[in-house]
């Protein structure tokens, strides 16, 4: 299942490999979120609406971010978007220099995929599968890994089931085969 998983991720640039599409793919998803925050702050009533992306335009976008904080562990993430809010990804953390549980190597490439769940303005993913360096692993691993970034400085204390907040007047989110729905 991991080389699967591996072989249909879509790959992430490399850091510091950002084309000129990807950062006005980014730049066109950030206007969007930026448009719908301001709608929001200004507290106008108005029906649902939404506005779609492809699954290259997120995949750019979550490449600039990351490359504007090199200081985190996470390096890369690419995700795969799929029907009824399934996703699959592929993600690199370097915990270089960190101490980390059960002998693991500080660079590692994690596979996984699941389903986005959204309540009350906020997601989480339910994982159903989790690959690391190919391996299968348990949850609870990789929450050893966060909690060892967390003790190392080099992120917030958290759990890969934690909830996080969707941008400011985001209500929903879906995903269908290479895309994405934001309503708001």
């Amino acid at each position: 299942m991991a080389v699967v998983l591996a072989a249909v991720v879509v790959e992430p640039a490399a850091g510091g490999d950002l084309t000129a599409e990807m950062i006005k793919d980014a730049a066109r998803i950030q206007a969007e979120l930026d448009r719908i925050q301001e709608i929001h702050a200004a507290g106008i009533a108005r029906p649902m609406r939404s506005v779609a992306f492809t699954e290259g335009e997120l995949n750019s976008w979550l490449a600039v971010l990351l490359e504007a904080d090199r200081d985190d562990v996470l390096r890369e993430l690419a995700l795969k978007l799929f029907d009824d809010n399934r996703v699959e990804g592929r993600a690199f953390v370097d915990l270089s220099g960190a101490s980390l549980p059960l002998g693991l190597k500080p660079r590692l490439n994690i596979f996984f995929s699941g389903k986005v769940i959204v309540r009350d303005a906020a997601a989480k993913i339910d994982l159903d599968k989790l690959f690391l360096e190919g391996q299968a692993i348990p949850v609870v691993l990789l929450d050893a890994i966060i909690a060892a970034a967390a003790a190392w400085g080099k992120s917030d204390a958290g759990s890969i089931m934690d909830w996080v907040a969707l941008p400011p007047g985001l209500k929903d989110l879906r995903s269908r085969r290479g895309g994405l729905i934001l309503y708001y």
